[in-house]
């Protein structure tokens, strides 16, 4: 190779890594903390019902250092949520218990909540590129975490109701709402066998306040990670909706296409965002958010924002399409 040839592959090379240096950059410093909202509107309501209001919460991996996505997060209470649902990896850090709590003291009422395997086990280290080879390993992690405590504060605190391999019911400005979820899946603690004894439970033992006549419940299924037995098992079971988190919203994009990666059997193109997810002749919304934060040991994001999805439900003659 001339000594031309040599300058001009060296140059391309400089530029290669400067460009990969400031996406580097880009991502780890600045995008992974510019925090948005996803908003989307389904009219899957009984006809003449009040509209709700659904905040999505997933992912939020939380150190006790990350302040300013503490305070961004206690921001959303501005938006006046009638329901929270909170799909799991609430913890970051073994220390961030008092700020989570922190974080999520303003979201007292109506709201549920799975586990992800990081409510059970710490994060550590390991290469950023095993995560491009497939989902990652079931290996227990090092560092096990108070999920009791975690537990407590979201049912006996915030008044959540879990729904890690159960079903439960409540009813929100007169619409009646069934839910039922599983644990983290990934991890392959979901008990998809129990679910529709635990439906036929929950459905047999609720009291519903009087509502008008012939009045149908909706149907809600939630999951940690969306694979694809748990969203057709929750189809099977009759949801009309469905929230998963997990995926990241596969954390670093080419910009304008799919999700390299989801950490999961989900479809590239269904691993964030608002979509259809079809079974057996049976479908049901499917929302997967991108969550709101990364594992302390791969802080970055590029062309993939943080986000907190708000779903506002309204009336209306819905179909799947």
């Amino acid at each position: 190779m001339g000594h031309t040839a040599v300058q001009t592959a060296a140059t391309a090379l400089g530029a290669v890594a400067a460009v990969g240096a400031g996406a580097f950059a880009w991502g780890s410093l600045v995008e992974r903390n510019r925090f948005t909202v996803r908003h989307e509107v389904l009219p899957i309501l009984e006809p003449g019902a009040r509209s709700l209001t659904v905040l999505h919460l997933a992912d939020i991996h939380l150190a006790p250092w990350q302040r300013g996505k503490q305070e961004w997060i206690r921001s959303l209470a501005d938006l006046e949520p009638d329901l929270v649902v909170n799909t799991g990896d609430n913890l970051g850090h073994e220390d961030t218990y008092e700020a989570l709590e922190y974080t999520l003291a303003p979201f007292t009422g109506a709201g549920v909540f799975v586990n992800g395997s990081n409510d059970y086990f710490g994060p550590t280290f390991k290469s950023p590129l095993r995560y491009f080879s497939g989902p990652s390993e079931h290996k227990q992690r090092s560092v096990p975490l108070d999920t009791a405590r975690l537990e407590n504060f979201f049912e006996n605190e915030l008044g959540w109701l879990s729904l890690n391999n159960t079903a439960r019911a409540m009813s929100i400005k007169g619409s009646r709402l069934e839910f039922f979820g599983v644990n983290d899946a990934h991890r392959d603690w979901d008990k998809l066998g129990a679910l529709p004894g635990a439906i036929e439970e929950m459905q047999e033992n609720v009291e519903w306040p009087a509502g008008r006549p012939g009045q149908e419940s909706i149907s809600i299924g939630v999951t940690h990670a969306p694979y694809q037995r748990v969203l057709n098992s929750f189809v099977t079971n009759g949801a009309n909706m469905i929230f998963a988190g997990h995926t990241h919203g596969g954390q670093v994009r080419v910009p304008g296409l799919p999700p390299l990666v989801t950490n999961c059997d989900i479809p590239r193109d269904q691993a964030q965002g608002l979509s259809v997810w079809n079974h057996a002749r049976r479908a049901a919304y499917l929302n997967v958010s991108a969550g709101l934060g990364t594992s302390i040991y791969a802080p970055v994001r590029f062309a993939c924002r943080p986000e907190a999805v708000v779903v506002t439900l309204t009336a209306g003659d819905f179909s799947y399409s």
